[in-house]
């Protein structure tokens, strides 16, 4: 499945470090490029398994503590305003996460930011800006349109019945808003 991804986010915060560590080494050994793999939150993994990069959260170290530590790691950070986003990308962040875009299960208390949000974030940073929540295959191009960089799936791939159909359908998407942008 792989093929169809460009990076695979873990993110199991319950997880133990060799829980990660042996997930990141099982997905190796199967053929994932580690260049594909982002570590949340934990730099300390991520730095000693060689992993591409981390996605920091409101409770990591600080993006700018983070990239003059480790150079080598790409930092990607979670964001939900303007404001927060600016503000890291200013501080070395190299994409952000930003969202959630349209409703979703998974943030049903919270009034979805919207594509036209997305647009204005996307317009005030220089780094690349992807989208999440909610996406869909049906919705991509839309997303495309007005400023990300790239969306970030976790329900419609997991949750799908057949999730390699799935990833498939999503690369198809993103294939054919190259096209069109």
């Amino acid at each position: 499945m792989h093929r169809y991804i460009d990076y695979l986010h873990l993110r199991e915060s319950e997880w133990s470090d060799q829980d990660l560590v042996q997930t990141i080494e099982n997905l190796s050994a199967s053929g994932v490029p580690m260049e594909k793999l982002i570590m949340n939150h934990r730099v300390d993994v991520a730095n000693q398994t060689g992993v591409h990069g981390v996605q920091l959260t409101y409770r990591s170290m600080e993006v700018a503590k983070v990239k003059s530590a480790f150079p080598e790691l790409k930092v990607g950070c979670s964001v939900h305003t303007v404001s927060e986003a600016t503000h890291l990308a200013r501080h070395g962040a190299d994409f952000i996460v930003y969202g959630h875009i349209f409703e979703t299960a998974s943030k049903i208390v919270l009034e979805p930011k919207g594509v036209g949000s997305l647009q204005h974030v996307a317009r005030q940073v220089s780094i690349p800006v992807i989208a999440i929540g909610g996406i869909t295959p049906r919705n991509v191009q839309e997303v495309m349109a007005h400023g990300a960089s790239g969306v970030a799936i976790l329900s419609g791939i997991l949750l799908a019945k057949d999730q390699l159909k799935a990833a498939q359908e999503y690369r198809y998407a993103l294939t054919k808003s190259e096209v069109v942008m």
